[in-house]
């Protein structure tokens, strides 16, 4: 396969102004897009929809992108702020040829990125991708005025949206009153969505990070910096938190004391609760950064567990081709593929709250049987040359094969290069946690010695 000179492994972002997150690239991206699907569609119109978070650059973005596919005789349909699972939905819903999200996810505002969706609702396989970027490298020719695609605003997307993850749960767990929740929007693409779904439902709500300024986005808050959610639950004595990130992917739970819930107690939730309704299908897909007590408890539970590349499109892929259902990142993205097609941060919440009300006890007691062990990760900058080769130095190799000998079958060791940075990712995890310190730092230290 060729290697791929504009996508990374969730679409293309960067900071805005530079590399390609500028207007100029990004109207061309839409032409290139508006031209690739509507190759073989003959005279049938073909339709894209754009969605976008509440960063600043979203609007730039968003007109660009608009030009650009009307310039190559696409149809355009705006939805305004959504969330990025929201996109995915309403391409499949409204027959879209293709699906566009103008966010950065997690990132903070002066970050931007554009990141697609298959008419199915799934990330864009490998060879349109490629199609896409052979016809980036092609000069830009504007059809004639008679052949521009139209543009026009969907109305009642949001309701649509809500709905939809809505009927996600059984009827007869579409109630949740009596709890009282704190949901964290991250100033981000579910501020007017996510508060409402959990009303609808019945639930006392109590949103923060619902002021989006364009500037705010993800700063000291949601998913991605839980403090504040975390001190919301304690003050107002709810009986959880939720955390979401920027684009409405990802999601943390906190619990009633204050405890933090990631991605893997998520998943411990998801998987113990279907495997009581007699519904689990299949294993779980975790990834190589999940906690190895993750591993352990699915594993106790019966229910096969693997591990794929750091990524949502490496947990996606793994889930395909296995026939499963479930999986995630420790992070909070979860995938729950019989419900929709993508990690979707409400709809996993949901699927949490289902597991809560059948259990009839407290956030805390539902991550009981699952014990994390210690884990630390270290972030080592290098100056020069490339991640792959540090950690395949013999030097290296050899630290690595010390500290695996040491911990024996207590633990283990990942280093990682960063997909977006000058990083190399070093993680120990033991059931010991001055082992963890211990090994970590001696890790690490040898990368910094080699890596200038």
């Amino acid at each position: 396969m060729s290697k791929k000179k504009y996508f990374g492994t969730d679409g293309i972002r960067g900071l805005v102004g530079e590399g390609n997150i500028n207007p100029e690239f990004v109207l061309k991206l839409g032409w290139a897009i508006g031209k690739v699907f509507s190759q073989g569609r003959g005279d049938k119109p073909t339709k894209v929809l754009i969605g976008k978070d509440t960063r600043i650059s979203g609007y730039m973005f968003e007109s660009a992108l608009e030009a650009g596919l009307s310039a190559a005789g696409a149809n355009v349909r705006l939805l305004g702020p959504m969330p990025t699972p929201a996109i995915a939905y309403l391409t499949r819903t409204f027959h879209g040829q293709a699906g566009i999200v103008i966010s950065a996810s997690h990132n903070p505002y002066h970050d931007n990125g554009v990141k697609f969706f298959s008419s199915e609702g799934t990330k864009l396989p490998d060879e349109i991708e490629l199609a896409i970027e052979a016809m980036l490298d092609e000069p830009m020719v504007t059809l004639p005025s008679f052949e521009l695609g139209k543009v026009r605003r969907i109305e009642g997307a949001r309701g649509r949206y809500i709905e939809f993850c809505k009927s996600t749960l059984p009827l007869s767990a579409r109630d949740f009153s009596g709890y009282k929740i704190v949901v964290d929007c991250a100033h981000g693409a579910t501020y007017d969505i996510a508060p409402d779904v959990f009303e609808e439902l019945g639930a006392e709500v109590s949103a923060i990070g619902v002021s989006p300024d364009g500037f705010n986005i993800n700063e000291g808050c949601g998913s991605t910096d839980p403090a504040a959610l975390q001190k919301a639950v304690l003050e107002r004595n709810a009986d959880f938190g939720i955390g979401f990130d920027g684009d409405g992917d990802r999601l943390v739970f906190v619990d009633e004391k204050g405890n933090l819930v990631d991605g893997d107690d998520i998943l411990y939730i998801i998987t113990r609760h279907r495997i009581k309704q007699g519904i689990m299908e299949g294993g779980v897909v975790g990834t190589v950064m999940s906690n190895l007590g993750l591993e352990q408890a699915i594993t106790s539970l019966g229910v096969e567990f693997v591990r794929s590349k750091v990524g949502d499109r490496y947990v996606m892929s793994e889930l395909v081709e296995r026939n499963w259902q479930l999986g995630g990142e420790s992070s909070g993205h979860v995938l729950c593929l019989d419900k929709t097609t993508t990690g979707d941060g409400i709809i996993s919440a949901l699927q949490v709250l289902h597991a809560l009300k059948d259990s009839g006890g407290t956030m805390s007691e539902l991550c009981k049987g699952f014990k994390k062990l210690p884990q630390t990760m270290i972030n080592v900058p290098f100056n020069s040359g490339e991640a792959k080769a540090l950690i395949e130095l013999p030097e290296v190799k050899a630290c690595v094969s010390d500290v695996e000998k040491s911990l024996g079958n207590r633990g283990r060791v990942l280093l990682r290069p960063s997909g977006t940075e000058p990083l190399i990712r070093v993680m120990v995890e033991a059931e010991d946690e001055q082992l963890v310190s211990t090994h970590v730092h001696q890790l690490a230290d040898c990368i910094k010695k080699h890596a200038g």
